[in-house]
């Protein structure tokens, strides 16, 4: 085993492998999620400044398949707008993560996962026109959540399905957008020193059982009930936060 994985231990390893598959599983259904169900637990278990650019690598890695597609389906002149904003926001939201204290950090991030999960169950969406400063302005906060947490899907859900376009396509553009802003945050992660030997090395341990986790999503996306799954999961958001509160250790 590295000797960057020596302050873990194996449960703890174990664990963090688990929920990057779980995470893995929501991502590749609706294209979102995977942030929070990995970050409220892989916080816990190695803390905020790790297990960011775990997920951020094995991520934007695995995800790669998608792009392709993505770019076939998606509104990219929308996307394009939304990444400008995130340009602004992921930067700071990296520089939040480098600086603060740790066990701060662990309760941002699950009242962040908390927030957008009562979003998203709320059914809220945004109703005005979608402008293009308002786009951008999405994007920004987006990023700021993305750079600190790597939460940045739900408030651009909460914006896009708004629209009339498809499931797919919303997929597509989140899918899309993604892409934009992992480039984005790697090398705000990268200027910052948050990327370590360390985190490549657990990056690339978890990423056999989140690639399971993305083909096995993607796969059910074709076949399994979109309401049935998005249940399970809020469900399975929840329960990773309530069990990554950092009163119970």
């Amino acid at each position: 085993m590295p000797s960057s994985f020596d302050q873990f231990s194996i449960l703890t390893l174990a664990l963090t492998v688990l929920v990057a598959g779980i995470a893995g599983l929501a991502r590749g259904f609706s294209g979102f999620g995977a942030a929070l169900i990995f970050m409220p637990a892989g916080s816990a278990l190695v803390g905020p400044a790790v297990a960011a650019p775990v997920l951020l690598v094995a991520d934007g890695v695995l995800s790669l398949g998608f792009l392709p597609r993505a770019w076939l389906l998606a509104r990219r002149r929308d996307v394009a707008l939304m990444a400008s904003g995130a340009v602004i926001g992921v930067p700071l939201g990296a520089l939040i993560l480098r600086h603060a204290d740790p066990l701060l950090l662990r309760w941002v991030i699950c009242g962040l996962a908390s927030s957008m999960l009562l979003l998203l169950l709320s059914g809220w969406r945004y109703h005005g026109t979608p402008r293009a400063p308002v786009t951008a302005a999405v994007g920004a906060v987006a990023g700021l959540f993305g750079g600190l947490a790597q939460m940045t899907g739900p408030p651009v859900v909460a914006y896009w399905l708004s629209g009339k376009e498809t499931h797919g396509t919303v997929r597509a553009s989140i899918i899309l957008f993604f892409g934009a802003t992992t480039v984005f945050t790697f090398i705000s992660y990268l200027a910052s020193g948050i990327i370590t030997a360390q985190a490549l090395w657990l990056a690339a341990l978890v990423a056999p059982a989140y690639a399971l986790g993305l083909f096995t999503g993607s796969r059910a996306f074709h076949f399994a009930s979109p309401e049935v799954f998005r249940r399970l999961c809020f469900a399975l958001i929840a329960a990773s936060v309530l069990t990554s509160l950092p009163v119970w250790r």
